[in-house]
């Protein structure tokens, strides 16, 4: 059955605190695996939301919902107050996939020049090129550019249509640090300019330092979402860094310690109760220097969360 049935939509913006796109009771199969079980899922405009599981969770197939290539066995799935699939939502949708392919022998130029004509309101060529790094790269076949050229080319397809709302799964794979950090440039000024933008990534600290909303899925429903903060908060775990004599096995015997590990010449402790755990250092090692507690990182809430659900079935994501 189709996604939706709500009418066909206007091309304008929604006011703000609209909802763009969202799943109601979504149930998605794939023989005996559900992929997806009564979801309840939603984007506001100008939301960078931040979408975290495991593989198997079921993000491949909710991105796949809201674009309208797959349809829900159970519920509704609405973008723009219409069905995904309609002409005229999709003109308003950009994507980014892992699975995207396109000839090589076309230089960048042509490629995005190509991709711009099948939207009514596409970004001009040469703004384009600007926002995805691509900057005397035009002339350049897609074959003979290298991986992280060649993400930001798929980037650059992706926004070229001038989408109100755009799917980035995984989009700084391969990218180098700096070219990593102009396309979080990029997309932080796309949510300047009102743009709804749904990403999917393996780098947690991506999804923190880009993602004013964070979801995160497991077994094909959302366990948990809010702000970084607020999923930050579902675990007590404190980090401590220090320099101490003390060796990891004897930390990990210390009452309140979740984890202790060695990084960046610190030794870096996991602990439920940090202020015991610290005097409790502090009495063993009388050396122990460089005392740094800080809040639970984004990575481990998102493995406590999801660690504390069974591990689910693999090959569906």
């Amino acid at each position: 059955m189709l996604a939706a049935t709500a009418p066909d939509v206007e091309r304008q913006s929604p006011v703000a605190g609209d909802y763009v796109a969202s799943l109601r009771r979504v149930t998605k199969t794939y023989g005996s695996v559900t992929a997806l079980n009564q979801l309840d899922f939603s984007l506001r405009r100008g939301q960078v939301l931040g979408l975290l599981g495991p593989n198997g969770a079921g993000k491949t197939t909710l991105v796949k919902l809201l674009l309208g290539l797959t349809s829900p066995d159970q519920g509704c799935v609405s973008v723009f107050g219409g069905d995904p699939c309609n002409p005229e939502v999709r003109t308003r949708l950009g994507a980014m996939l892992q699975v995207a392919k396109v000839p090589e022998t076309l230089r960048v130029a042509e490629h995005v020049d190509l991709f711009s004509s099948y939207y009514p309101d596409p970004l001009p060529l040469r703004e384009t090129i600007a926002i995805a790094g691509l900057s005397g790269l035009e002339k350049r076949p897609f074959g003979e550019l290298s991986g992280g050229q060649k993400q930001r080319v798929l980037f650059a397809l992706a926004l070229c249509g001038n989408p109100d709302l755009l799917f980035l799964d995984e989009p700084t794979v391969g990218l180098d640090v700096e070219s990593r950090r102009g396309l979080w440039g990029a997309i932080r000024d796309l949510a300047r300019r009102g743009k709804t933008v749904l990403l999917t990534t393996h780098y947690i600290e991506e999804a923190d330092a880009l993602s004013d909303h964070i979801a995160v899925i497991n077994r094909g429903v959302i366990i948990a979402e809010g702000s970084p903060a607020d999923i930050k908060s579902k675990t007590s775990a404190k980090l401590i860094r220090c320099h101490t004599q003390l060796k990891l096995d004897t930390i990990r015997a210390i009452t309140g310690v979740v984890s202790a590990d060695q990084a960046d010449g610190m030794t870096e402790i996991r602990a439920s109760e940090a202020e015991c755990v610290i005097r409790e250092l502090m009495a063993r090692d009388e050396t122990l220097s460089g005392i740094e507690v800080s809040s639970a990182r984004l990575e481990e809430a998102f493995l406590a969360l999801t660690n504390d659900s069974q591990p689910t079935q693999q090959g569906w994501r």
